[in-house]
């Protein structure tokens, strides 16, 4: 059955702004990534061979992964200058003028490239969201171990509630043997301390069952203190190794309900440095949006026939481009730092660039 564009309010015109503006942006896409895939392998191709990184691996577990996840972060700037060079063109070639002589109104105009936002929209948050965070797990895994150690096989100074009123602090863990030296578990009924167990070493076994080593057990009951000495104690501790090494950089492969209930059980067991995953969590959301933004200031600035043409609006694209790209890494400087809250950190740039957007629409010639 052939679709009657018509009876949901599109004309021909608007799907002539679809296709121009999707085309761009996924051709624009090609180019861009083509050359940072060129520029990323001569940057790093001495890594490779002095890891002897197999080539299906640098196929498969590197670049297939590198695209989608880059092609992700840097989709509002993708927008943005598809946005400026296909509406130049129709500027240039006074296309936009007939459109708004013909009696569409400028808001009119708008709503193809809207449309067209709200694909790539969609498309960027479901990638960001759900689809590109389990290939991350291949692309940390591959940079791990072929380009760059990230990941550390110990921990140190570990203290976190595992539980309410019970706070557990290892000294140091080496994930290779699944053992802790130098344990404490203190629990707690308020403020008032009812036991704590200290042991020289602890051992991980399976799911929350840890066995300690010489241990020492103290009791409290009112004024009396009960304490037992032992060479070795099965026990459970509600808490798995796997998460004393969760790093900031590896927040990338949880999907967003993973991603918040991590941040949920961080805060809840009293590990303050939730920071970078807050950023994280709130750029799945931030991002996508800003292909909107994006979209109203590239239409507003690019509408217009300016005696510079094409190339003057593309360069003023490309230094908004940059300012944007500066905001956003101040702005999460300024969360790590604690300068700034992560929700306001992560919104700021585009909260900014709206305000652009406005200005500009408002000021274009109608």
């Amino acid at each position: 059955m052939k679709l009657n564009y018509r009876k949901i309010g599109l004309k021909r015109i608007d799907l002539y702004i679809i296709k121009k503006f999707l085309g761009t942006f996924f051709f624009s896409i090609v180019l861009i990534l083509g050359i940072a895939v060129i520029f990323d392998l001569s940057e790093k191709l001495d890594n490779f061979f002095d890891n002897n990184a197999p080539l299906d691996k640098i196929i498969f577990d590197y670049y297939f992964n590198f695209i989608p996840f880059y092609l992700n972060m840097l989709t509002p700037l993708f927008t943005f200058l598809s946005v400026i060079f296909f509406t130049s063109k129709l500027a240039g070639n006074t296309e936009i003028i007939a459109m708004l002589a013909s009696g569409i109104s400028f808001r009119r105009l708008m709503l193809p490239y809207a449309i067209a936002a709200g694909i790539i929209f969609v498309m960027s948050f479901f990638l960001g969201g759900y689809i590109i965070p389990p290939s991350n797990e291949e692309l940390l895994e591959f940079e791990n171990q072929y380009v760059k150690k990230f990941k550390s096989n110990y921990a140190r100074n570990i203290q976190m509630e595992i539980e309410p009123g019970i706070i557990l602090y290892i000294e140091r863990f080496e994930i290779d043997q699944n053992r802790g030296y130098r344990m404490s578990l203190e629990k707690f009924e308020g403020k008032k301390l009812i036991s704590r167990l200290t042991a020289e070493s602890v051992i991980w076994d399976s799911a929350y069952h840890w066995k300690v080593e010489d241990y020492m057990k103290r009791d409290f009951q009112g004024m009396r203190e009960y304490l037992t000495r032992g060479t070795s104690l099965d026990t459970v501790i509600k808490v798995q190794p796997a998460e004393f090494f969760i790093s900031s950089r590896e927040s990338a492969q949880l999907n967003n309900q993973e991603l918040s209930q991590h941040i949920s059980r961080l805060k809840h067991r009293g590990i303050g440095n939730t920071k970078a995953f807050e950023d994280e969590y709130y750029k799945r959301f931030s991002m996508p949006l800003a292909v909107f933004i994006m979209t109203l200031m590239g239409v507003s600035l690019s509408s217009r026939k300016v005696r510079g043409g094409m190339g003057l609006n593309l360069g003023i694209g490309l230094g908004l481009s940059a300012i944007y790209i500066l905001f956003s890494t101040l702005s999460t400087s300024f969360s790590v730092s604690g300068a700034m809250s992560p929700l306001m950190a992560v919104w700021l740039p585009n909260i900014l660039f709206l305000g652009i957007g406005i200005y500009l629409y408002r000021t274009t010639p109608k």
